[in-house]
Formats: C-alpha cells, sequence, structure tokens
C-alpha cells in the first residue's frame, strides 16, 4: 500500500526539521520526503494544521497481561496505545507470571504480533518473580526479545543484589528502568505528605521516599556502567540530580508522565482513587519544576506509566483503591495542552520526548521520520478541542481523575510500519 501524506507540518528531531512538507511511504517505508510531491498513491492524507511526527514511543506502560486481564490485555492496551498515537510501547514485567523467562517474553511478543495495532516491547524483571532476592538471567532474556530491565511497581531494595543486576545489564547492553521508591519510607502513605494529606486526613508520602533511591540507583550506574533511565519522576529534586548526574558524563535518561505535569497535589478535590497514583500528585513547586525541567531538556522523555484498573477497584476512597492512572488516550493531549500551548516545550521537542528520544534509550532504529525508516508516523492535530471521556477509551481502564477536562490535541491518524492502523 502506498500513503501519500500532504501539507503537515513535519517534526522529525533526528534533523531537526520542523517545516511544511509531504511524506510518500510505500512498502511500509518512508521513500520520500519534500516539498508538494505529486506522485500517485492508494491513499492519500491531507494533513494541514497537523503535526506529523515519528510514531510516538512509550517506555512505560502497564498491559496486565498474563494474569491480570480482567483490568487490560494486549489487544486492548494495543487498541489504546494505537488511538494515542502509539506505535511501540514498553510493557513492564509485574504481570502474573512476572516477565522473567523466556516463555512469558515470547508469550507478549506473539500475542501483540498477533493483535498486529503497536509494537509491544516486553520489560524483563530485575530479579525472579520480582521478589528481589536473585537476579534474573538478563542474556537470556535479551536473547528472548526484552527491551530492557526494570522492577518498576517497586525498587530492588538490596543494593547488593541491584548492583549485580546493573553488571549484568551493562554487559548486555540492555537499559534499567528504575523505579524509584523507599518501601521503608512509605509507612502506609497513600497521597503527597502535605496540606491536602493533612485536609483529607489520609497518610502522606514525602519525597524522600522518591529521592533516597533516586541518588543511589545514579551512584549504582556511576560504579557499574549501567545504562539508567528513572522512571515517572516526580520531585524537584529528581531534576536537580538527573541534571549534576548528566553534567558528570553518567549514562542516565528520565521521564515524567502527564500527571505529573499537569496536576499536583491541590489539584486534589475528593478522597477519590482516581487521585491516587505511584509516585503521587506532588507540589506545586514539584510540578514546576518538572515542567522546567521538560523545557530545559534535563528530563529527556515524556511516558504514560498507563496502569489500568477495574472500575470496582477504583471506586475506592484513597486508603484502599490500588495506585494507578491509565494514560495512554489522554498523553498527546495534556502534552499539547499543558507543556506545547503554553509555550514551555516546542512541538519539536515533544517529537522528541515521545519518540526519537524514547528509541535512543531503547537503541532501537524507530523515532524518525527520514527516508528509509519504517513508517511509523503519527499525525495530530493540535488545536481541535474536545472534553476528555473515559466512556471513550479503548482501554479497559477508566482510572483517571482527567475526565471531563477540557484538553486540545487530537490523534488524527496512527500508522504502523506503513498500515493505518487508527483513524479519528
Amino acid at each position: 500500500m502506498t500513503i501519500l501524506i500532504k501539507n503537515g507540518r513535519i517534526l522529525n528531531p533526528s534533523e531537526n526539521l520542523d517545516k511544511i512538507m509531504d511524506i510518500y511511504v510505500e512498502d511500509g517505508v518512508i521513500k520520500e520526503k519534500a516539498e508538494n510531491i505529486t506522485r500517485e498513491a492508494d491513499r492519500v492524507i491531507d494533513a494541514k494544521n497537523c503535526y506529523v511526527m515519528p510514531g510516538l514511543i512509550d517506555l512505560h506502560v502497564h498491559f496486565r497481561d498474563p494474569g491480570l486481564t480482567y483490568k487490560e490485555d494486549i489487544e486492548t492496551g494495543s487498541r489504546a496505545a494505537a488511538k494515542g498515537g502509539f506505535t511501540t510501547v514498553c510493557c513492564m514485567p509485574n504481570t502474573k507470571p512476572v516477565i522473567d523467562s523466556a516463555e512469558t517474553v515470547k508469550y507478549v511478543i506473539d500475542k501483540s504480533k498477533k493483535v498486529g495495532l503497536t509494537n509491544v516491547l516486553p520489560v524483563g524483571a530485575v530479579t525472579k518473580n520480582m521478589a528481589g532476592t536473585e537476579i534474573t538471567d538478563v542474556d537470556e532474556l535479551k536473547e528472548a526479545g526484552i527491551c530492557a530491565i526494570s522492577e518498576d511497581g517497586k525498587s530492588v531494595m538490596n543494593s547488593g543484589v541491584y548492583r549485580k543486576a546493573m553488571k549484568a545489564a551493562a554487559k548486555a547492553g540492555v537499559p534499567v528502568m528504575a523505579h524509584c521508591e523507599d518501601i521503608n519510607l512509605v509507612e502506609g502513605g497513600v497521597i503527597n505528605l502535605g496540606n491536602k494529606s493533612a485536609e483529607l486526613g489520609v497518610k502522606g508520602i514525602s519525597n524522600a521516599v522518591e529521592d533516597v533511591i533516586t541518588i543511589r540507583d545514579i551512584m549504582l550506574a556511576k560504579e557499574t556502567g549501567a545504562p539508567l533511565h528513572l522512571c515517572h519522576c516526580s520531585t524537584k529534586d529528581s531534576v536537580e540530580m538527573v541534571r549534576r548526574a548528566k553534567e558528570e558524563g553518567i549514562k542516565v535518561t528520565a521521564e515524567v508522565c502527564p500527571h505529573h505535569f499537569s496536576m499536583c497535589s491541590d489539584d486534589i478535590t475528593a478522597n477519590d482513587g482516581n487521585f491516587k497514583m505511584n509516585p503521587p500528585l506532588r507540589a506545586r513547586e514539584d510540578m514546576e519544576a518538572l515542567v522546567k525541567g521538560l523545557g530545559n531538556d534535563i528530563m529527556d522523555v515524556i511516558s504514560t506509566d498507563h496502569a489500568p484498573h477495574s472500575a470496582e477497584e477504583k471506586a475506592k476512597d484513597l486508603e484502599h483503591a490500588p495506585f494507578g492512572i491509565v494514560g495512554l488516550e489522554t498523553s498527546v493531549a495534556l502534552t499539547i495542552t499543558n507543556l506545547v500551548k503554553k509555550g514551555y516545550i516546542t512541538p519539536l521537542q515533544m517529537a522528541a520526548k515521545m519518540s526519537y528520544n524514547p528509541a535512543k534509550v531503547l537503541g532501537i532504529e524507530k523515532g524518525t521520520l527520514n527516508e528509509g525508516a519504517v513508517a511509523d508516523i503519527t499525525i495530530i492535530n493540535p488545536d481541535e478541542e474536545y472534553l476528555v471521556d473515559v466512556n471513550d477509551f479503548e482501554s479497559k481502564g477508566k482510572n483517571t481523575p482527567f475526565d471531563g477536562y477540557k484538553v486540545s490535541g487530537r490523534v488524527e491518524y496512527t500508522i504502523l510500519g506503513g498500515k493505518i492502523v487508527y483513524e479519528h
């Protein structure tokens, strides 16, 4: 199939390109990128007034498959990804069973290929059964097809075990994706420690819970040479630690989630499980530091930490609901509404943080609209305004505090390997 995309604003960070151009796709590959292409095509898309970006890449999703498929499965997760503009996603290993064996890696890859709506790259567990005691066989998992290792959902609290895993990851050339949380400091906290936790009469989670492990993991990355990627950073000090680590030449990258740059603890309106996520919505000064960190490119990546739960689970109060928020279908709109439209980042930076940089973290040949590249392409109308409606979500998870939130920016087309997998 041939596709001709006309008149779009091409945002291609690998060439530092931001220009109105056309793109011609043939046999799943970008064959030509130029002004006013006049070739015939099976499908012509008028992308006037739209952003045309490399297919979006989400380094951090939970598809709950195998074992917890009442919350999400690879098919519904892939549909949500395609609708959200994502052509590649990395799914975390805290499934049942845990993604700690070649068999489970193969299951995820085979099932996602069958669905065929997005590239699903499994992330392997750091330790067997995520028990924190014995490291997995990183070489075997890499051979099976993992893109990284992570213990996401918790930290490996034994620093000696973690260092051993980091050494194995460095040797295998696999990134380590770190969830930074000192479990001994949580003490039953459910939202950020501050005025709001006091007002609602619930236990709070201090910034130190994240910051203590962030600095530990950076120091271990420095010692072992492992490429470290810090997941869902939420505090002002994590931004400062990343800045200093990069200045020192330590191999560290960091992501921020849309909920952490779009809301702060002041925005929690009720004792409602939809406001419960880990790490929590932080103080306004933390949110502002994250926004600044994205703007000045200290923070490299925007990821969703898409974490679906059933309606029954999330209907509980803050103390009893599970942590987690869905994000695949709101990420583009929240980024445009709260960062691009407000001038904190440029559209080209958005394309870098949602596609080009994630591809670099993984070391994969994606995230570019160069001629000869695989045609993973996302087309977005940045000016369309609407209200977020969870009833329209493809995801099984409807758990978000952004329901009814007014946003700008809608995904019009998602093209995976030259095939249109989503069209608004």
